[in-house]
């Protein structure tokens, strides 16, 4: 069976674009990793493509007068690696809604609450500060609105009394680190299917879309 071709676009350190290599890695893991693009030249998580003997580019926004001829540079240099699935992971950048439609149930996204709530930026540090008592991430399908679309997978994680964003930030990317690879291997098997504004999972088993680690302190 074919393995799925991933494009993972990075802006940053790149854990996700790790959690994602080391998934890759294992001769079972139903996909591999096309391509990796990233932003900003300066980004660590080419470094880990390097190390991986990962293809990668550097598309800088910056260089680009319209989002336009950004998103099609992008477009086309994933469309010529044979890209079929979009990882987005760290990417700072908001993607045109062109870009969005062209790429449609082919994009998805790691956000670190669990959606809808507290979309956007600076989530962890507007978590801590509203006191709710549980937290998380999700990966989605991506759709034009920020932070939007059918949900794949989710982490739940506890918000511990003594949290500041720092610490909450870095429990939940331990859980991200785990769902991403697992919403990428749904996908590629087909176990997870698209289905208008929902993901339907073929075994029935809506549950394990939900990962829900037991509370403990740290």
């Amino acid at each position: 069976m074919a393995r799925l071709k991933l494009g993972v676009l990075i802006s940053g350190r790149g854990t996700n674009l790790a959690a994602l290599i080391d998934a890759c890695a294992q001769s079972t893991y139903p996909a591999t990793i096309a391509l990796v693009i990233s932003n900003h030249k300066d980004a660590e998580g080419l470094e880990k493509a390097e190390a991986a003997h990962l293809p990668s580019l550097v598309i800088e926004h910056a260089k680009y007068p319209e989002r336009t001829a950004f998103d099609a540079a992008l477009s086309n240099a994933l469309e010529q690696a044979g890209v079929q699935l979009i990882c987005l992971a760290g990417f700072m950048r908001l993607l045109g809604t062109e870009f969005v439609n062209r790429w449609a149930g082919r994009i998805i996204n790691i956000h670190p609450s669990l959606l809808p709530a507290f979309r956007g930026l600076n989530v962890h540090e507007r978590t801590v500060a509203a006191g709710v008592k549980i937290s998380g991430c999700t990966v989605h399908f991506v759709r034009p609105e920020v932070d939007d679309g059918p949900i794949i997978i989710q982490a739940a994680v506890p918000v511990l009394p003594n949290d500041d964003a720092k610490r909450l930030a870095a429990r939940i990317l331990t859980a991200e680190h785990q769902i991403y690879p697992e919403a990428v291997r749904l996908i590629a098997t087909g176990e997870a299917r698209l289905m208008g504004d929902k993901v339907v999972l073929s075994t029935g088993d809506e549950m394990a879309s939900l990962i829900n680690p037991p509370i403990k302190s740290d």
